[in-house]
C-alpha cells in the first residue's frame, strides 16, 4: 500500500510538474528534435566528396551531427515524455553493450580519435533513448525521410548536372553513380534506407505522387550507382513491411530474424578462424564479395591477439604495424572492416559480441511478447522489425554498427529502445 501511495504521488508531482510548463515551450521543443533529425541525417550520412567539402574539413560533418544531437537532447528536456521504458532484462542487456563498448576504449590505443568516438557513442546512445521516448515514432520516420530525400535528390542533381562531382570516374567504378558522396556505396546505402521508409509512409497514408517522387529517385539512385546488394536488401525490406501488415505469422518469423543473423555471422566466424582461408570456399568457386573477405580474415586472423575484451573501440586499424602489414601486403587499406559484426567482435571481444547476441535474443523475445499482448501499434512493430532486419543483413557486408554519429545507426539504437516497454500482464 505505501508503494502505491508512492507511486501515486509521484505522478501526481509529474503532472503537475508538467502542467506548469507552457504548451509554447513544448511545441518549440518538439519543432527542434524534428528539426535536428533532418539536418543530422543530411549531415551524418557519410563523407561528401572532395569537390563539395575539402578533406580537411570532413570533420565539420561529424561536428554538426554532435551539434544537432547536443540541440535535440537539450530539447527533449522540454517535451512530456510519451514512452515510458522498463528497466527488464532487454533494456538492461541493451545498455550493458552499449555501456561495454563505451568503456572499451580504455584498452586502447586511447588516441584522440578513439576517446572522441567514446564519448560520441555515449552521447548519441542517450540521444537515441531521448529521441523515441519523447517524439512519436511517424514523427522521426518523416523527419528521416526528408533528410534522405535531401540527399538522393542532390545527389542525383549532381549526377546528370555536374558530372565530374556525382559520376565516379576511377577505373574500377567508371560511370556509376556517386553523388554528393566520396563512395558509391554511401549513395547506395542511404537510397536503400530512404526506399524502405518511403514504403512506410505510404503504408501510412502517404500519398502516391509523393510516394512516387520519393521512392523512384531513391531507387534511380541505388540503381545508378549499381548497389545492387543495398537495392535487393532494400526490396526484401520493403517486401518484410508489406507483409508484417497482412500476416501477425508472418510478423512473428520476421521478429527472430536478427538474432538468426548473428549465429550466422558467429558460423562466418568460425570459417575464417578455423580453415584460415582469405575467401569463401564453395566447390571451385572462390567468392570474395569485391575483396571484402581479405579485410574479414585479416581482422579475425587477430582475435587471438585480444579474444575476451577485444582491441577496444577504434583500437584495431590505430596499431601501425596491423594497419602497415595489411597495406603492405594489399597495397591498399581502408580502416573499415566491411562488417559490422566483425567490427563488434575485434573492438569489444567475445564478451561483447556475447553481450550484443544477448541483447538481441531479448529484442527478439520481447518483440513476439507486445505482439501477443497487442501492446505495440502493429504498423510501428512491423517497421521496428523492417528496420532493423535491414540494419543486420546491411551489417554483413558493410560496417555501420557501433557508429558513433550516422544517424540510422543510432536510429537503430532507438528502435531498440523502443521496444524495451512493458507487457501489460494478461490479468490486468
Amino acid at each position: 500500500m505505501a508503494s502505491l501511495q508512492t507511486e501515486v504521488d509521484s505522478g501526481a508531482l509529474e503532472s503537475v510538474f508538467w502542467k506548469t510548463r507552457s504548451p509554447d515551450i513544448e511545441w518549440i521543443a518538439r519543432t527542434a528534435i524534428r528539426g535536428s533529425i533532418t539536418i543530422n541525417v543530411v549531415a551524418s550520412m557519410g563523407t561528401l566528396n572532395t569537390g563539395l567539402l575539402p578533406t580537411e574539413l570532413t570533420y565539420l560533418q561529424q561536428a554538426v551531427a554532435i551539434l544537432m544531437w547536443g540541440i535535440l537532447i537539450y530539447a527533449s528536456a522540454f517535451v512530456r515524455p510519451r514512452l515510458r521504458l522498463q528497466f527488464n532484462p532487454d533494456l538492461i542487456a541493451l545498455v550493458a553493450f552499449y555501456g561495454f563498448a563505451v568503456v572499451s576504449v580504455f584498452w586502447s590505443s586511447l588516441n584522440v580519435a578513439a576517446l572522441m568516438k567514446s564519448a560520441a557513442l555515449a552521447m548519441t546512445t542517450f540521444g537515441a533513448f531521448c529521441l523515441v521516448t519523447r517524439i512519436d515514432i511517424d514523427d522521426i520516420v518523416k523527419a528521416t525521410a526528408h533528410g534522405l530525400f535531401i540527399l538522393v535528390a542532390a545527389s542525383a542533381f549532381f549526377a546528370i548536372a555536374v558530372p565530374d562531382i556525382g559520376i565516379d570516374h576511377s577505373w574500377m567504378h567508371s560511370g556509376q553513380w556517386q553523388g554528393i558522396y566520396e563512395s558509391k556505396q554511401t549513395l547506395g546505402f542511404v537510397g536503400a534506407y530512404l526506399m524502405f521508409l518511403a514504403c512506410y509512409r505510404k503504408m501510412r497514408g502517404q500519398g502516391w505522387l509523393a510516394f512516387l517522387v520519393v521512392f523512384l529517385t531513391a531507387s534511380t539512385c541505388v540503381l545508378a550507382s549499381e548497389s545492387r546488394g543495398a537495392g535487393a536488401v532494400a526490396l526484401a525490406a520493403c517486401a518484410l513491411l508489406v507483409t508484417s501488415m497482412w500476416s501477425v505469422r508472418c510478423m512473428r518469423v520476421y521478429a527472430v530474424l536478427p538474432f538468426v543473423m548473428c549465429i550466422l555471422a558467429g558460423f562466418l566466424f568460425l570459417y575464417f578462424y578455423v580453415t584460415g582461408y582469405d575467401a569463401i570456399h564453395i566447390g571451385d568457386a572462390s567468392i570474395d564479395f569485391t575483396e571484402r573477405t581479405l579485410i574479414w580474415h585479416y581482422a579475425i586472423s587477430h582475435f587471438d591477439d585480444a579474444p575476451l575484451l577485444g582491441f577496444g573501440i577504434n583500437g584495431f586499424w590505430t596499431v601501425p604495424s596491423i594497419y602497415d602489414y595489411f597495406e603492405q601486403n594489399h597495397t591498399w587499406v581502408l580502416d573499415n572492416y566491411h562488417s559490422g559484426y566483425i567490427a563488434i567482435l575485434i573492438e569489444t571481444g567475445f564478451l561483447g559480441y556475447v553481450l550484443f547476441a544477448a541483447s538481441v535474443l531479448l529484442f527478439s523475445s520481447k518483440v513476439l511478447h507486445l505482439i501477443s499482448a497487442r501492446a505495440i501499434e502493429r504498423s510501428h512493430c512491423a517497421l521496428i522489425i523492417g528496420f532493423v532486419v535491414l540494419s543486420f543483413q546491411t551489417n554483413f557486408t558493410e560496417t555501420t554498427f557501433l557508429r558513433s554519429t550516422m544517424f540510422t545507426s543510432v536510429l537503430l539504437v532507438a528502435f531498440l529502445f523502443a521496444t524495451c516497454r512493458p507487457v501489460p500482464r494478461p490479468d490486468l
